[in-house]
């Protein structure tokens, strides 16, 4: 909350190594992994957070989070034993973000 970013002003690995997490966390780790006791969507800093990054050109290029779902539901047969993949939550990386206030 009182920085932009993990270590600072500008965009670092850091950060990148905490999106593939957080990119993930609602559609996948909320559920399948039983860690639902809130949703990254309801952190408002984390959320503006992972939106942001997101949206940084070529990046949503490279998420495919229906691959990523079907990935980890179907492939954790103790876990899910059904292989059944849900169709939710819609996520809303591609909404604006409140970013660009001043820290």
């Amino acid at each position: 909350a009182t920085q932009r970013y993990l270590v600072g002003e500008q965009i670092t690995e850091a950060d990148w190594r905490l999106f593939t997490t957080l990119v993930r966390f609602d559609a996948v780790y909320h559920g399948h992994f039983k860690c639902n006791q809130q949703k990254i969507s309801e952190y408002p800093n984390l959320y503006n957070y992972v939106t942001e990054l997101y949206q940084v050109p070529g990046i949503k290029d490279t998420i495919d989070l229906e691959y990523t779902k079907i990935h980890y539901y179907a492939s954790h047969k103790t876990i899910n034993p059904t292989g059944v993949v849900p169709l939710g939550p819609k996520t809303q990386f591609e909404q604006p973000h409140d970013r660009d206030r001043r820290y």
